[in-house]
């Protein structure tokens, strides 16, 4: 019975995609290719906007579309009813960030793996593509600057500024300067923090320097990538 049930699930589709081997080299060689779109997206990006999430997702969609494919191989009519499922599923909201269209489109071609009885491609395809999105959580993929937070802050040009970001970073980095009033400075730096769970320290300590007003901290995830 329990090979009846291994079989089942490693070998059901085996005339449609081949063996598990190959879709899983399959799988590996898309992402291998979508490493290559990714890093060559990142690297010769140029304009004002720029988005992380984004720079990811390049990743991935080879992976899931190379996953698509194998499916509709296998039977015209799984490929004309895959693109009905797209027809049909609407949204009430717009979806904003790319990765979250990464996992509806994931969550669509694993469902119809599973209902035209491709086992074995759905499996391995879920492994594969949650790996991979762990890879790119883990990593950062996509960003281009290594900071925790955004500290922007008015500030006397006397003041002990200088040493309190010392104290609590391990990287300071001048975003932007521009001098208001008389001989004070609106700046605003990322920092690269010694322990981001502590940021708050930071900005209750920058609060109570003399000659240091209007503080006030983002953490990287709450901001837009630029």
């Amino acid at each position: 019975m329990y090979n009846d049930w291994i079989n089942l699930v490693l070998y059901s589709d085996y005339d449609a995609v081949g063996s598990p081997e190959n879709v899983l080299f399959l799988l590996m060689l898309a992402f291998v290719v979508g490493q290559i779109v990714g890093w060559t997206y990142m690297w010769t990006h140029r304009l004002l906007s720029y988005s992380q999430t984004f720079t990811a997702s390049l990743v991935i969609l080879p992976v899931l579309v190379s996953l698509m494919m194998m499916l509709m191989s296998g039977s015209v009519f799984v490929a004309f009813g895959l693109l009905a499922v797209f027809a049909v599923v609407r949204f009430r909201n717009v979806l904003k960030d790319t990765r979250d269209t990464s996992f509806v489109l994931w969550s669509i071609i694993e469902g119809m793996a599973v209902g035209t009885g491709q086992e074995s491609t759905a499996l391995i395809g879920a492994f594969v593509i949650a790996l991979i999105m762990f890879y790119l959580r883990l990593t950062q993929f996509g960003s281009k600057q290594k900071y925790d937070v955004v500290l922007n802050l008015l500030c006397a040009t006397d003041s002990g500024l200088a040493g309190v970001l010392k104290r609590h970073s391990r990287k300071v980095t001048l975003a932007a300067k521009r001098k208001v009033g008389d001989g004070g400075m609106d700046m605003s730096y990322r920092l690269l923090l010694r322990d981001p769970s502590r940021s708050h320290e930071l900005q209750t300590e920058l609060e109570e320097t003399e000659g240091v007003q209007r503080v006030s901290l983002f953490m990287r995830e709450d901001e837009s990538e630029v």
